[in-house]
């Protein structure tokens, strides 16, 4: 697996790529694709995240566990899909929550490149998945990587906002200084954490947040 990433990223993560680990995950996926197993997103769609939002360019991370597990769904974006494809549960709850923080009208497509385009890093913590099986390349050494790239951020960027959605992208608060970066925690946009999610007003502490630090906002509506 030739890792084509976008060069202010290549520069930030200099030396992630030649640890063991990351050598351990190329020879994990070459095995995997050898035996016939289908991998997503697609090669090319692998680093999507870190081709479509530069490193100097990250305002606000959004933090997904892995990518989804359908054809066609996972495009290397978290919690996006392409347009054409179903919404899924998850993000349908985040188009409600936009709808009731800033107003925007729930658009009929799962297409979030256009955060991405505008410095919303679509992170998820592992960056492949078999085919139906959720968290199958949970333990291969994404994390250890995704680990870095956060903390790398954190350590290296100002002003970030951070967005954790449910327990498991909480436990990531450790790897970020909360005195540089804003933190807003919620419950999981997930259908399964019975609305909780609803009213986190994250989309609008955010802007707000990035506005007092000279930023320009984002434009969530899509």
């Amino acid at each position: 697996m030739s890792v084509k990433i976008e060069e202010s990223w290549k520069a930030a993560l200099a030396g992630e790529f030649e640890q063991p680990y990351f050598q351990a995950i190329t020879a994990f996926l070459k095995r995997e694709i050898t035996a016939g197993k289908a991998i997503y997103p697609p090669g090319p769609l692998i680093f999507n995240a870190f081709n479509t939002t530069p490193f100097d360019e990250v305002k606000v991370v959004i933090l997904g566990q892995d990518p989804y597990i359908k054809p066609g769904e996972a495009m290397g974006l978290s919690f996006s899909v392409p347009k054409g494809v179903a919404i899924p549960p998850s993000l349908r709850n985040i188009y409600k929550e936009l709808e009731e923080d800033l107003g925007c009208a729930p658009p009929n497509h799962g297409d979030l490149t256009a955060w991405a385009a505008q410095g919303v890093f679509l992170l998820n913590a592992a960056l492949t998945v078999e085919k139906g099986n959720s968290n199958s390349h949970a333990k291969i050494g994404w994390h250890n990587f995704t680990d870095a790239v956060i903390k790398t951020l954190s350590d290296k960027r100002d002003g970030l906002v951070f967005m954790l959605w449910g327990n498991f992208a909480k436990q990531k608060a450790a790897l970020i200084d909360p005195f540089k970066h804003l933190v807003l925690e919620a419950a999981h946009p997930s259908p399964l954490a019975g609305g909780a999610f609803g009213g986190c007003q994250h989309f609008s502490k955010a802007n707000e947040f990035l506005e007092n630090n000279g930023k320009m906002a984002i434009q969530w509506c899509l």
